[in-house]
C-alpha cells in the first residue's frame, strides 16, 4: 500500500537555497573604509594624549573659567637675619634682651630670667660677637654678691664666673657695701682670680651704700674700733689697684644713709686721694654741696621737760 507524500502548508520548495538573497547588480558596493571603525586610530590616539595636556580654560569658550584652578603656592625662603645693616640687628638684640634686671648677679632667678635668653648666642660666631657685647656692656657686674641665699657666701663671685672676653666687654661694675656689716663673707676679697685685670674697658664704678654701721641706730651691734669702715675703705682700695683705668666712681646709698657719716667720709677720701672724678646717683639725690641735715621732727608724744627753779632737777609733765 502506498503511502502519500504528505507536503507541508506554507514550507519552501523542496531545494530552494536558504541563503541570503542576492542584489541586483545596479547597486554598487561601497568600500569598507566608508563605514565608521568602532577602533580608534592611531592619530586620534594621539590627539586625546594631546588634549589630556591642555588646561581646563583652554577646553571651554568662557574666558572665566580660566580662574579654576587655583595658581601653585611658592614655598616661601626664611628671612634672612645677618642681611639686616648692623644697627638694627643691635636694636633687636636691645629689644630681645630686655627684662633681664639692671644689675648682674648671682640669682637663683637668673635661669628664668637670663639663662633662657642668652640661648641665642649659639646660633652662629657672628650673632655670638654682637649680641654678648651688646649684652654685657648694658649691664653691670655686681663685684660681690649680696642676694640672700646660697650664693652670698660663695668664693667664686659672677665676675670671676665669666670667661675674660665677657669681662672685657663690661664697662661698669657696682660695689655693694651694707650687707654683712657685723660679719662680711670670706669670698668678699679682691684677688688675681677675681678677674678684674680682664675689665679693660671699664671707666666707671657705682659704689652702693645700704647702711652705714657708724649710724647711733647700731649701736651696741656694730663691731669696735670702726671695723666696716675700714674694711669697706680696703675693699674699694683693692678695686682701684687693679683697675686704675677707671675715670669715675658714682655714689649711691640709701636714704638713711648720710653723706657726713664716717663710712661716706672714708669712701669719698679713697676716691679723692687719686683724682678720680666723682659723679652722685640720683636716687640719693647728692650734690657736690655739703649736705644739709634735715630738722628733726618734733614728737608730740614725747614727754616735756620743765626747770622748776633749781637747775638740778627736772620735772617731766
Amino acid at each position: 500500500m502506498r503511502r502519500k507524500a504528505v507536503t507541508a502548508k506554507g514550507s519552501r520548495a523542496i531545494g530552494a537555497s536558504s541563503g541570503p538573497t542576492p542584489i541586483s547588480s545596479a547597486f554598487t558596493t561601497p568600500l569598507s573604509s566608508a563605514y565608521p571603525s568602532t577602533y580608534a586610530s592611531e592619530t586620534e590616539y594621539d590627539n586625546n594624549d594631546e588634549v589630556a595636556k591642555l588646561p581646563i580654560g583652554a577646553l571651554t569658550l568662557d574666558g572665566s573659567a580660566s580662574n579654576l584652578r587655583k595658581p601653585k603656592r611658592e614655598k616661601q625662603l626664611p628671612f634672612r637675619f645677618l642681611d639686616l645693616p648692623s644697627e638694627l640687628r643691635l636694636k633687636v638684640y636691645d629689644y630681645h634682651f630686655a627684662g633681664t634686671g639692671d644689675v648682674l648677679d648671682l640669682d637663683r632667678d637668673n635661669y628664668k630670667r637670663i639663662h633662657q635668653k642668652l640661648a641665642i648666642l649659639r646660633v652662629c660666631r657672628t650673632i655670638y660677637r654682637e649680641a654678648s657685647y651688646l649684652f654685657y656692656s648694658t649691664h653691670p657686674v655686681r663685684i660681690f654678691p649680696t642676694i640672700p641665699g646660697r650664693f652670698f657666701k660663695t668664693k667664686k663671685p659672677l665676675l670671676a664666673r665669666l670667661k675674660p672676653n665677657q669681662r672685657s666687654s663690661l664697662t661698669s661694675l657696682e660695689l655693694r657695701l651694707g650687707p654683712g656689716w657685723s660679719s662680711p663673707p670670706r669670698g668678699w676679697v679682691v684677688n688675681p682670680a677675681l678677674g678684674l685685670s680682664d675689665c679693660v674697658n671699664v671707666n666707671k664704678i657705682t659704689v652702693y651704700v645700704e647702711c652705714d654701721p657708724g649710724n647711733d641706730f647700731f649701736r651696741g651691734f656694730r663691731q669696735p674700733d670702726n671695723f666696716y669702715e675700714r674694711f669697706s675703705k680696703a675693699l674699694l682700695t683693692g678695686v682701684l689697684d687693679e683697675m686704675p683705668w677707671v675715670d669715675r666712681i658714682e655714689f649711691e646709698a640709701w636714704p638713711n644713709v648720710k653723706k657726713s657719716g664716717a663710712l661716706m667720709r672714708g669712701l669719698i677720701e679713697v676716691v679723692t686721694t687719686r683724682g678720680i672724678k666723682i659723679i652722685w646717683g640720683k636716687e640719693r639725690g647728692w650734690t657736690d654741696a655739703e649736705e644739709v641735715e634735715p630738722e628733726p621732727a618734733l614728737d608730740l608724744n614725747a614727754p616735756l621737760l620743765m626747770n622748776h627753779g633749781n637747775p638740778g632737777i627736772m620735772v617731766v609733765v
